[in-house]
């Protein structure tokens, strides 16, 4: 990765990628008059490469890429950075967004757009608060989690979870006898800045769960409470 320049050392960093001009300069410019670093890349292959060399905080990616779509280089990108990817479609289609949120995005948004908004979804994902829970390593069965070096292993061997994934498991295993509605996990995971409806819990949880290897009718770590949210199981 680049190492960045001491100019620009404490600012945010937003690779947009977006193949019309026009969509481009209407973003990139309100970006920059907020403080934030913006690259710009037309396609989704410039995208994967410029995400490998600048090092972006936020990836702001349009689903309809040439020769990459959108979907793809969101797989892609997620393999090698835990940048928030906050989705742009025209097509206002839940399975887009559900199938988005699975390989790894963390918001997503429909066309039209404005640029106001735009901030707005970046400066809450980056309100997000990092709790300062027990930082011990914590086990339950199989399951292990070290807060510190932010690590998950599944019978010693490494699970490799988004930021968003992490966030869950840790509010959920540092409380394992509390079982928290959707609206408080919005509020501790996602922050209270953050706007939408709760559905997008549902998506990360089942994220979380497949990575576990959990059964959704039996899941041994991360469980339903009928009509409150999720909690803690312990892995028997």
């Amino acid at each position: 990765m680049r190492a960045r320049s001491e100019a620009f050392d404490d600012a945010v960093r937003v690779l947009l990628v977006e193949d019309m001009p026009e969509f481009r300069e209407l973003l990139a410019g309100p970006l920059r008059a907020e403080g934030f670093l913006v690259e710009e890349a037309a396609d989704g292959e410039a995208d994967v490469d410029l995400a490998r060399s600048f090092g972006p905080d936020v990836i702001l990616l349009d689903l309809v890429l040439p020769k990459i779509d959108g979907m793809e280089v969101c797989r892609q990108v997620r393999s090698f950075t835990d940048a928030y990817i906050l989705m742009m479609t025209a097509r206002d289609d839940e399975v887009d967004k559900v199938v988005g949120l699975t390989i790894g995005a963390d918001d997503y948004v429909t066309k039209p757009v404005s640029a106001r908004e735009i901030i707005a979804r970046i400066r809450a994902m980056l309100r997000r608060p990092r709790e300062a829970t027990a930082t011990g390593a914590r086990r339950f069965g199989d399951l292990e989690l070290d807060p510190q070096a932010r690590e998950v292993r599944l019978g010693g061997e490494l699970v490799p979870l988004t930021r968003l994934e992490f966030d869950l498991l840790d509010i959920l295993s540092a409380n394992p006898r509390m079982a928290f509605s959707r609206a408080k996990l919005l509020d501790r995971v996602w922050g209270p800045g953050w706007y939408g409806d709760d559905h997008i819990i549902d998506v990360h949880i089942s994220n979380l769960r497949r990575k576990l290897g959990d059964a959704p009718s039996s899941p041994r770590y991360v469980q339903t409470v009928r009509g409150v949210g999720y909690r803690m199981g312990e892995g028997a």
